[in-house]
């Protein structure tokens, strides 16, 4: 592996999943299309949990959200034990100029993660606009740079949808009901893709123009998956499946519109990271560089994933394990029925709650085929012919747990003081919470 002090501009949106265009979807996203065709494109990229900070916090620190601190949403009281684990501060002491533009969440306050420069923004054409600021004033400075852009595209609420947009001709979620209310949902979601693309596609033409695309890794990911019931804060892969594009330099394996089919989790990024520039990966990572894969060494570097929700909007502590034939999910509160707050509100949500969503029973443990159920419809724990699967997971699972820490093992986790929490019965995270 060369070692070259390369530029990386990390790119990421919210509530995405792979509903873009170079990942099978009718949502037209030409410009992310144009940065997999240059790049490299995993099609099986998981997140590290469904739900913002969490999944944030984990890629950004390169392990599982418990091992970080970060098991809620920083807005609402949650926080990193350690905020100098974090890539910016890592990358600062490296010699990186670090900036930071648009949106983050991984700290209540983003000065505690150690960017150099800040401009804070939900407006992608703001985002965009200080982006492509940065950007042309590198051109003259030969200082390596870390450059995180965060758009809030395409979170809810979504924009009103245009004619490109026409709610008649929109896919309809294959989990969901086609109906003509959750098309019209489906449509101010491809307003919200093609919005975020266009100000990807702003940035992406900077750093052309900048020169700077020889010596820059982009890294274009999302946290998790869309915004829809069953999706978002769900151990689905609707919900853990992520899109990510890599783009950089041939010799490192990252040009040429590949496709890498391998199985990686978004905790694999930052010891990849440190492994294509050349320093130390510090002792706290969990993941595995993805180099190997990158260099054509191998067709694999794991063989499980996991991923994990205990606090969103409210409490609903699970965990998962997913190998490239089964996943395992496991449920830990005992609540019996969905936690709807948890669950943005939607139109889409609302045909679920109209359809009898609120009555229907979980499972404490969900055993899936994902060759014969690729949608994940059959748990079949009981069933006998899985048995050994069954063994198998629930042991490798409590394996991580116990290498990882993960206060679950020692009962309920409690949320911290000031945490702010919605009742697992409340049907919105809008409605009032609870401060603890």
């Amino acid at each position: 592996m060369v070692r070259t002090p390369l530029n990386i501009v990390y790119i990421h949106s919210h509530d995405t999943g792979r509903w873009i265009q170079p990942f099978g979807t009718p949502f037209r996203t030409p410009n992310l299309q144009r940065l997999a065709e240059q790049g490299i494109s995993f099609r099986n990229a998981f997140c590290a949990a469904p739900t913002c900070s969490p999944s944030r916090a984990a890629l950004l620190t390169g392990q599982s959200p418990h091992s970080a601190g970060m098991l809620g949403l920083a807005h609402r009281g949650f926080a990193l034990t350690d905020h100098h684990q974090h890539l910016s501060h890592v990358l600062a002491k490296a010699g990186y100029d670090t900036a930071l533009c648009g949106v983050q969440h991984e700290a209540r306050d983003p000065k505690l993660l150690g960017y150099q420069h800040a401009v804070l923004s939900r407006n992608g054409d703001e985002t965009a606009a200080a982006a492509v600021a940065y950007l042309s004033e590198r051109e003259w400075n030969p200082k390596p740079f870390f450059l995180a852009v965060g758009f809030f595209d395409t979170h809810r609420e979504f924009p009103p949808a245009e004619v490109a947009d026409d709610p008649r001709w929109m896919p309809h979620p294959p989990h969901l009901p086609d109906t003509p209310n959750i098309r019209a949902d489906v449509a101010g979601f491809s307003a919200s893709a093609r919005r975020l693309d266009a100000n990807i596609g702003a940035v992406l033409e900077a750093i052309d123009r900048a020169g700077l695309a020889e010596n820059t890794l982009i890294l274009s990911t999302t946290d998790h998956g869309p915004a829809f019931p069953g999706m978002k804060c769900c151990l689905s892969d609707r919900g853990i499946g992520v899109y990510l594009i890599l783009r950089g330099p041939t010799h490192l394996g990252l040009a040429g519109g590949r496709v890498c089919d391998a199985m990686v989790s978004q905790v694999d990024l930052y010891p990849t990271i440190c492994d294509v520039i050349g320093i130390d990966s510090p002792v706290w990572l969990q993941g595995r560089s993805m180099v190997p894969l990158l260099d054509g060494s191998t067709a694999e570097i794991n063989d499980e994933i996991f991923s994990e929700v205990t606090y969103h909007a409210a409490y609903e502590p699970k965990r998962a394990i997913r190998t490239r034939t089964h996943k395992l999910i496991r449920r830990f509160s005992g609540q019996p029925n969905p936690v709807p707050a948890n669950c943005d509100d939607s139109p889409s949500k609302n045909v679920w709650i109209d359809a009898g969503w609120l009555e229907q029973k979980l499972s404490a443990e969900a055993l899936y085929d994902l060759t014969l159920d690729a949608s994940e419809q059959v748990n079949v724990v009981g069933d006998a012919a899985y048995g050994e699967v069954l063994t198998d997971l629930r042991e490798r699972l409590d394996r991580w747990m116990q290498k990882t820490g993960d206060p679950l093992l020692h009962g309920q986790v409690v949320a911290p003081t000031g945490a702010k929490l919605n009742h697992p019965g409340q049907i919105s995270p809008q409605d009032p919470t609870t401060i603890v």
